[in-house]
């Protein structure tokens, strides 16, 4: 059997104020070319099909053409679950007569194991749950992490699988030594989002979405086939592919990347202005791309970025070397000063990761005294 592993597509991504659909929309063509040529008995999509749990319209309209012209057109079998940029409940709309057409789309977390059965092979589809959500689902208050929650539910999968067969892993989650990069939204405050990849031993294969590069970590059956686009100038050195991977009815696999190449890439360059703004330089560049520009210059400079972006249209992030020796200086300062936060502290690195907006004072009063009664509340037990 073959079968294609994305995920992360992410669609509706706001990078540096600009939305990332066009360029989505110049992948996922390519994408589907690669699902007519290639022919897989199954395209699985682990996860970050939407940025966020309200896209915008574009970002829809883009997803329901993309599916339609794979499982509709192609006859493409298609296997997909929700991430944690998912909102699982609108995923699921529709989910059940989507199956008719060969669509298996979960996106609520559920006391359902069956696996999804194509060509032979088994896929276990678990989609991103928090622990309480899991916790909640199979009444057992032991589970308090991700790890917790993974290892039950892969208890329960494990109940009813048959060893005998081919299964996959379909899920969405950070395993634990992965290497993350700053467009990836942090599952849990203090490390427990993580997950062992022990827990996935009775999969011939493991399909993970979360982490966006496809060498995120090195493991023989358990991988991530990484992000469509680069969402964030950490991401500038990762390439960007889908896997197809070939199994046979041992669960002996193969695998072969197919590299996703968009209209503008995402770099970074750095430089004088002066060398930056010479005309050998300028035609030896590729001036359409997203760049972030590091200022080699020490002096004053009036208006940097309208004198770049005169050469290079797209500069999306502009700084001066000083300034990043500064701010690492500072970091390196903060990390000391922070190795032990307060509750109220990490509540609001928290706040902010999820919703990228400040955390107020008068946010902060309210959630002190919430923390101060909660505190107080377990003392007295």
């Amino acid at each position: 059997m073959k079968f294609i592993h994305t995920a992360d597509w992410h669609l509706g991504k706001l990078v540096h104020g600009v939305y990332m659909t066009e360029e989505q929309k110049e992948v996922l063509y390519q994408f589907v070319n690669i699902v007519e040529e290639e022919k897989p008995d199954a395209v699985v999509i682990a996860g970050d099909l939407y940025d966020r749990s309200v896209p915008p319209t574009g970002a829809v309209e883009l997803l329901n053409e993309m599916l339609f012209k794979i499982n509709v057109e192609l006859k493409t079998p298609i296997v997909a679950i929700s991430g944690n940029h998912d909102s699982a409940e609108r995923l699921s709309f529709g989910s059940s007569w989507f199956q008719h057409s060969q669509f298996y789309l979960k996106g609520k977390v559920d006391d359902q194991f069956s696996p999804v059965r194509i060509n032979g092979v088994n896929f276990y589809c678990v989609p991103y749950a928090e622990p309480g959500i899991v916790r909640q689902l199979l009444g057992d208050d032991s589970i308090h992490s991700h790890q917790d929650a993974m290892k039950a539910l892969i208890g329960k999968i494990e109940k009813e699988i048959n060893h005998r067969e081919v299964n996959v892993f379909v899920g969405h989650a950070f395993v634990l030594g992965g290497k993350t990069s700053e467009s990836e939204r942090t599952l849990s405050v203090g490390g427990s989002g993580c997950v062992g990849a022990e827990l996935f031993a009775p999969f011939h294969y493991t399909a993970l979405g979360h982490l966006h590069s496809p060498d995120a970590i090195k493991h023989e059956t358990v991988r991530y086939s990484g992000s469509l686009l680069k969402y964030s100038f950490s991401e500038a050195k990762q390439r960007k592919s889908i896997s197809i991977v070939t199994i046979d009815e041992k669960g002996v696999f193969s695998i072969e990347e197919k590299v996703l190449k968009p209209k503008r890439d995402m770099r970074i360059i750095e430089g004088t202005m002066e060398e930056l703004l010479d005309p050998v330089r300028i035609q030896s560049e590729q001036t359409e791309d997203y760049l972030k520009v590091t200022l080699l210059d020490r002096g004053a400079i009036v208006d940097p970025m309208g004198k770049l972006r005169q050469a290079y249209p797209n500069v999306l992030h502009l700084e001066r070397q000083l300034d990043v020796i500064d701010e690492r200086k500072k970091e390196s300062y903060g990390m000391k000063r922070e190795e032990k936060k307060s509750e109220l502290d990490l509540f609001a690195d928290f706040y902010y990761q999820m919703t990228t907006d400040s955390f107020t004072a008068e946010k902060r009063k309210v959630m002190e005294r919430v923390i101060q009664e909660a505190l107080l509340e377990v003392n007295q037990k």
